[in-house]
């Protein structure tokens, strides 16, 4: 706290002065103001944080435009950050555009002077993929994140005390991206690298690195899991849960959200292993903290609200409370509902696992699905057409909640059972059947 107080008043002080000599003066603002929204973000206060930085964007394109050699490199630095600030707030499409603007100038950077801006031009396009897998444009995060490690994997064989930390990054984000495009064999090992690397350097600086940890046990729990490696993948996720909760108690705004990710994947591997009663606490758990967050912010966790539900809709029907599982489906898919006809790319996937749960968790439950809410998400994920009002669809409904059921029993999908469907809701239920397997990572 001190060190947000010492910056807040410097950067009054320098305000005042820049009404006598602002050109001498307009730098070190924007120095303050930059550190400012990261000390503001690291405290979780991220509007605040926002607001600092994008002002120190502003002084700094100003800067640039005058003096391009001394003041690129500082305006790609403030892109950088503002772009992940903006991934953070929900804000994906702002988020992507300063973040490519800042990949652009480093590139030119490094084009001319490498030694000095390769690091940086590598830390941009780890940013930037996430950025674009966020918006669903899956194939160019996973490019941006194979380079950014190719990049750091040269650069730590030069300097390895200097970017081992930057290249277990790169390689957490290589891991995710690979898992969303089925690249499972390939995304364990970029996972379990970057968590050897990451439980190095927490022994040797925990304070440093346990968060990086907990968040590379996170993402290799579901790459283990894709395996069908589900007792692996629940000590991974158990892991990653205790280290968060020790964080929360320090930071609790800055880490309340990597809890309940972690807390929603413990519940999946929970309830995947029959431990079903302590899958519906953990998962509870996490929805209660995701309704606090989303109650403050609910562009940023509204969506990860509605996967907790899923996910505590699945543990209702493991454990036959099939009205409470329905209920759960619907609350989900009318959480996520505007936000699929937003990003539908992005949310696509989750939307019909839940509109796969709610056909199905209504029929056990003996009641009728919600058709206004499964018709508004269809229209949005099939560009304005509504299968559900397709009456050949309508009567192979029977079908496809058997299937599903019968999956949900055995782990696996009844591919025979599928090729009597028409192609295209064969397709629709395996990519249902794939989003179950937990947290986006």
């Amino acid at each position: 706290m001190f060190r947000i107080v010492k910056f807040a008043d410097l950067t009054e002080v320098k305000s005042d002065r820049l009404l006598d000599r602002p050109d001498a003066f307009l730098p070190d603002l924007a120095t303050s103001l930059n550190n400012l929204g990261g000390d503001l973000s690291d405290l979780g206060q991220r509007e605040e944080a926002l607001a600092a930085s994008q002002e120190a964007v502003d002084i700094r394109r100003h800067l640039a435009q005058d003096r391009p050699d001394a003041f690129l490199p500082k305006l790609a630095m403030s892109l950088n950050n503002i772009g992940a600030m903006l991934s953070k707030l929900g804000r994906r499409e702002e988020a992507l555009a300063a973040s490519q603007e800042a990949v652009d100038l480093y590139r030119r950077l490094a084009q001319d002077r490498p030694d000095a801006f390769l690091p940086d031009l590598a830390a941009s396009l780890n940013n930037i993929g996430g950025d674009l897998s966020n918006l669903g444009r899956r194939e160019e995060a996973l490019a941006a994140s194979q380079e950014a490690v190719d990049i750091r994997r040269r650069l730590v064989q030069a300097r390895p005390d200097a970017f081992l930390p930057d290249l277990a990054s790169s390689l957490n984000n290589l891991g995710a991206w690979l898992s969303n495009l089925g690249r499972r064999e390939e995304a364990l090992a970029a996972s379990q690298e970057a968590v050897d690397l990451y439980r190095r350097l927490a022994q040797a600086r925990p304070d440093a690195f346990l968060p990086d940890l907990a968040a590379s046990l996170n993402n290799i729990g579901g790459d283990l899991s894709n395996l069908g490696r589900c007792e692996e993948a629940l000590a991974a996720s158990q892991e990653a849960v205790d280290i968060r909760r020790r964080l929360v108690q320090a930071r609790p705004d800055a880490f309340l959200p990597d809890l309940a990710s972690s807390l929603t994947n413990l519940g999946v591997w929970l309830s995947d292993l029959g431990r079903r009663e302590e899958a519906l606490a953990a998962s509870q758990e996490a929805v209660d903290i995701r309704r606090r967050l989303a109650q403050e912010r609910p562009e940023a966790f509204l969506p990860e609200l509605a996967r907790s539900i899923s996910v505590t809709s699945d543990v209702f029907t493991a454990l036959d409370r099939q009205t409470e599982a329905a209920q759960a489906a619907h609350e989900a898919l009318e959480i996520l509902a505007p936000f699929v006809e937003l990003y539908p790319e992005n949310f696509g996937d989750l939307a019909r696992a839940i509109c796969a749960d709610l056909v199905q968790y209504s029929a056990a439950a003996q009641q009728a699905p919600d058709r206004a809410l499964l018709e508004r998400v269809a229209r949005a994920l099939d560009g304005g057409e509504t299968a559900t009002e397709d009456p050949a669809i309508k009567a192979l409904m029977p079908k496809f909640v058997a299937i599903l059921e019968e999956a949900k029993a055995t782990g696996v999908l009844d591919e025979a059972a599928l090729a009597e469907l028409p192609e295209s809701l064969g397709d629709w239920l395996r990519t249902a059947w794939s989003e179950r397997s937990g947290e986006d990572q």
